[in-house]
């Protein structure tokens, strides 16, 4: 698919396109594909309603905003990262900002890693744009400033347009640690994990493919759902540190762009992987489910390198 430049504004910036019958359409689209558009599903609603794809881009960020979670702030914020796959092909990845109460702020989820960390999890090899509902906070800028594609993607407000560069001048990132690699351009895989017990391979596989350049902690989050599947999360740590994105609200943050909620109508198992000797997510993962009432247990297993 060839990406469009244009940024010309249209009603599309309020999301005017869309009636409320084609707003809700499309969220369910969405939400039945784990909140993400194909480059087929692009294509399609571009000729349908007369769009290039960056003013539909803009014109989905308040279906985007639908996914949020926000019982403290109630503001809702929408993020869509257009991430190419191996075959170059550019697919809408939807995110939204998840809050949890009565836990710490510094735990939440917000919209534009939640659009990164679903095309992360789903595969895309580059980003080249990221569009907002809202201006990015600077913890944001910072977790945005860790990408492989940070110099070169474009960040599209409902009016504005820009580069990470004018929104993060001086920045400090993964260089400035000695690191060489970023998320989506990782480090390449040296050594294979195995689990201490029995656990499901593809949890395994997901710790296996964290970003953890500066703890080494290879980890990662299983939600079973009884009727729904199961939702994987990883860790994706930052050179800043406090914008890392803990495995277990990556995965929840998934099961959210798929319409679910964390209750104990919905969660059958809770499973956390963790790295022996470099274990760091057990305290923050029991604080996020202490939000919810009556889940089970939560499942740790330890990992160690073969």
């Amino acid at each position: 698919m060839t990406l469009s430049t244009s940024s010309s504004p249209i009603n599309s910036i309020t999301g005017h396109v869309f009636d409320e019958r084609a707003r809700n359409a499309l969220f369910n689209q969405v939400k039945s594909q784990q909140g993400k558009l194909t480059a087929t599903d692009i294509d399609q609603l571009c000729k349908k309603f007369s769009l290039t794809q960056e003013q539909l881009l803009r014109a989905c960020l308040p279906v985007a905003s639908l996914f949020a979670v926000a019982p403290i702030s109630q503001f809702s914020v929408g993020a869509i990262v257009v991430g190419l796959d191996k075959d170059q092909h550019a697919h809408f990845y939807f995110g939204a900002n998840v809050e949890f109460a009565h836990q710490p702020l510094s735990l939440v989820v917000h919209a534009e890693q939640s659009a990164i960390n679903n095309a992360w999890l789903n595969g895309a090899k580059a980003i080249v744009q990221i569009a907002i509902s809202d201006a990015p906070c600077g913890y944001c800028r910072q977790f945005m400033n860790e990408l492989a594609d940070a110099d070169t993607f474009d960040i599209l407000l409902p009016k504005q347009q820009f580069k990470l560069a004018e929104l993060l001048p001086a920045a400090f990132g993964p260089k400035d640690l000695g690191n060489q690699y970023s998320l989506f351009n990782p480090a390449p895989e040296c050594t294979q994990l195995v689990a201490s017990l029995d656990v499901c391979s593809l949890l395994v596989d997901q710790a296996q493919h964290a970003y953890v350049p500066y703890t080494g902690n290879f980890s990662a989050v299983k939600i079973t759902t009884f009727k729904h599947g199961s939702f994987y999360g990883r860790y994706a740590e930052n050179a800043a540190y406090s914008p890392s994105l803990a495995p277990l609200q990556s995965a929840i943050s998934q099961l959210h762009l798929a319409g679910l909620r964390m209750d104990n109508a919905s969660i059958e198992r809770v499973e956390l992987v963790q790295t022996e000797g470099a274990e760091n997510q057990l305290q923050v993962t029991q604080a996020v489910l202490a939000s919810y009432a009556n889940l089970p247990a939560l499942e740790t297993y330890s990992l160690r390198f073969k």
